[in-house]
């Protein structure tokens, strides 16, 4: 039993195809999405059908995998189940020889889930629709608006979190804003949008080492992107927020459209998880597992991917592409009696990227450092490698060229209804 068709779960079913064991996958959507560029997505770069593809079709000729589309809510420990629940409201109980768990994380606002109302954040292919409608009807609003300040406020963009999605989008929304629609407007000079990036710690892109934290630091500030360090946001509301200061102060930012790019914690599984089994969860509240990925007191049972918690691996797609293999490299040892007993996992550090701006990118791997350029170009190989299929790496590139050369986005329908700006 796997729960979950994210990177970790998608690479654990794929790991165990020639092995003599029956797989079901149940995800609590269709689709695998390739959380990366989800941004991409979100700023009308790419459609959905380019960063998501149907589990049932990655895993096709996996003749003993099973897809369901269901929400585990509960683990029976002692029984060996699963309780899941469909989309029409029916309950499962679904058993288990071996499980798991790679449900992933999600949006954690700190205590304050009010506000998510004002600030959605971006760990869903919903999320990614939702402030890719709130990011261009805030230029169509302002130029609809009469009052200048009105116009004002729909024109500033304010994200909460300096890591890598929050600097992707700060960067993609300042492309918007000077390239892609800057002459579609005849009231309005959609360059005088201004974008605001708040972090609570010392630099933007801390994970990355001072020397590119610096240079994505430098490379926002050349694009417009006004950066705020050592900013705490105290409140969230429909008219802006309001920030704490390193000197105390809180200062109030009218902002149209407010996005939450900071902070992850597990989803209410990981509780469950944690209550049946006695296993140990950290302040994001994620499993913490044993050197074999086991929860421990329970060998049948491995959670990996962003929901476990091991020797402070961070949140990433490769931590969970490897450690879903390990997983399922475990269970095949298992399952065939091998006698060689596998080592404890071992991540190994593929490096780190981020996409700023049309043609620079920052890129990390051990002593290689990359920007601009450079970095776009490494970044750009980095990801047409590990999307799935060759539909969506060819379509990603066509679409990257003509974003690359004119600045325009295909992606950009939206209604009158729905979302924000007020």
């Amino acid at each position: 039993m796997i729960v979950g068709g994210g990177f970790a779960g998608l690479f654990a079913a794929r790991m165990l195809r020639n092995t003599p064991v029956r797989v079901t996958l149940v995800d609590r959507r269709t689709h695998h999405l390739f959380q990366p560029l989800l941004y991409q997505c979100a700023t009308g770069i790419l459609s959905e059908g380019q960063i998501a593809r149907p589990l049932r079709s990655v895993l096709r000729r996996h003749q003993n995998v099973r897809c369901l589309l269901a929400e585990v809510t509960d683990v029976d420990t002692e029984g060996r189940v699963v309780h899941a629940e469909h989309p029409d409201g029916t309950t499962a109980e679904l058993p288990y020889d071996h499980l798991v768990v790679a449900a992933g994380v999600q949006q954690s606002y700190f205590g304050h889930d009010a506000f998510a109302r004002y600030a959605p954040g971006m760990k869903t292919l919903d999320d990614a629709l939702e402030i890719r409608r709130r990011v261009y009807r805030a230029f169509e609003a302002a130029d609809a608006a009469t009052d200048p300040g009105r116009r004002r406020r729909l024109l500033t963009f304010a994200l909460v979190g300096a890591g890598p999605t929050g600097v992707e989008l700060a960067g993609q929304i300042r492309d918007i804003a000077t390239r892609t629609i800057e002459r579609e407007f005849s009231r309005i000079d959609t360059g005088q949008a201004r974008v605001l990036l708040f972090e609570g710690g010392e630099s933007v892109l801390a994970a990355f080492g001072p020397k590119l934290s610096r240079r994505a630091a430098r490379t926002l500030e050349q694009i417009g992107v006004e950066v705020h360090l050592r900013a705490r946001v105290e409140h969230v509301d429909e008219d802006g927020l309001s920030v704490r200061g390193q000197d105390g102060g809180l200062t109030r930012f009218d902002a149209g459209t407010v996005l939450w790019t900071a902070g992850v914690q597990a989803p209410p599984l990981a509780e469950r998880l944690a209550k049946a089994t006695g296993a140990a969860q950290d302040r994001a509240g994620r499993i913490a597992v044993e050197p074999d990925l086991t929860v421990a007191g329970h060998p049948e049972i491995r959670v990996v991917g962003d929901m476990m918690s091991l020797d402070g691996l961070p949140g990433l797609a490769e931590v969970a592409m490897q450690s879903g293999i390990y997983a399922a490299l475990r269970i095949r040892h298992e399952v065939e009696r091998r006698t060689r007993p596998p080592r404890p996992f071992r991540y190994r550090d593929l490096g780190s990227a981020a996409y700023i701006s049309r043609g620079r990118a920052v890129v990390r791997r051990g002593p290689l450092h990359l920007s601009g350029l450079p970095g776009w170009l490494v970044w750009l190989l980095i990801h047409i490698a590990f999307l799935n299929g060759f539909r969506n790496r060819f379509g990603a590139v066509l679409s990257w060229l003509v974003v690359f050369a004119s600045g325009a986005r295909r992606e950009r329908a939206l209604t009158s209804r729905g979302g924000s700006p007020a």
